[in-house]
């Protein structure tokens, strides 16, 4: 499982920074966050397959977050794609859909749907869900929070051999779930499975001010992904226009007790983004600023 920050920049794109988009790469599936102008041009640079793409999920309707669709989506019909595309957001997505599909001369030849989504839906997946909730901005918006399903505890061999259970085809079975038949005895995979492991939880605000619903959304969570548009030194012109600071996602994440913090939507104003940098990790140490099309590695075995 892999991040990939297609676009990390504010409202316009910047020779620096793409507007926002995000890529979470489940296997041989791909979650994409937001879908800002020039999205389907940060995905051919990355090692992201735009044809993998299950579902988008759009926080809300301004335009540097999703004006990437419409090329996205005639790009996956021009390419041959089949699978359905499922494009999510708050109430006003579904119209959207629809008049991005009217736009052109365009012979569709896949299924695109767009969906309303309230606070509190969820979406689910093989393995996972993302349930939205109510963002604070200056027009009706989401953040998301994808939580990955409990997983199996780890394998013991030494507990197996144990039991009789030779190495080969009976491992892989106790693996699976099935049961394994040794002389009498019968073998089963709680007797050689450790305790089940947490999934994973991810959380990305799209563009807020602090908001309690946030707040729940991030207790605990692996990662957090936060909009950090200026300094705290510009908190009052963030609060205008329905922004957070650098400041407000390293406090959110320190008293959530998150373990990463990554932060997005750099306001345009910054061509270096240190002071932003140091603000954060003031207040939370395991803060990073992703640049356009950096990814990180959330975990090796899916």
């Amino acid at each position: 499982m892999d991040l990939i920050f297609l676009g990390t920049g504010g409202s316009v794109p910047t020779t620096k920074r793409n507007t926002v988009s995000i890529a979470l790469r489940l296997g041989p599936e791909v979650l994409m966050f937001d879908c800002g102008e020039g999205t389907q041009r940060q995905l051919m640079a990355s090692s992201v397959s735009f044809m993998k793409i299950t579902s988008i999920f759009i926080t809300h309707h301004h335009g540097d977050h999703f004006l990437g669709l419409p090329g996205l989506v005639q790009s996956m019909n021009f390419y041959g794609r089949e699978a359905p595309l499922n494009i999510y957001g708050p109430e006003g997505t579904e119209e959207m859909v629809r008049a991005i599909l009217g736009l052109g001369i365009f012979d569709r030849k896949y299924e695109v749907e767009g969906h309303d989504l309230s606070p509190g839906e969820e979406v689910n997946g093989e393995g996972y869900k993302v349930m939205a909730f109510k963002a604070n901005h200056t027009t009706p918006a989401l953040g998301y929070a994808f939580q990955e399903d409990d997983r199996p505890g780890r394998f013991d061999p030494e507990k197996a051999t144990g039991l009789g259970v030779r190495e080969g085809p009976s491992f892989s079975r106790l693996v699976e779930g099935g049961s394994v038949k040794v002389g009498s005895a019968t073998v089963t995979p709680d007797m050689v499975m450790g305790p089940s492991r947490k999934g994973l939880r991810l959380v990305y605000s799209g563009d807020t001010a602090p908001c309690p619903d946030l707040v729940s959304a991030c207790a605990g969570a692996d990662v957090l992904i936060h909009e950090a548009t200026v300094a705290s030194d510009l908190e009052a012109k963030a609060r205008e226009f329905g922004h957070s600071t650098a400041r407000d996602a390293a406090l959110l994440a320190r008293d959530s007790l998150v373990a990463t913090l990554y932060l997005v939507h750099i306001s345009g104003r910054y061509d270096e983004v240190g002071a932003l940098l140091d603000e954060a990790r003031g207040i939370f140490q395991n803060t990073t600023i992703p640049n356009d099309l950096d990814s990180f590695v959330l975990r090796t075995d899916r």
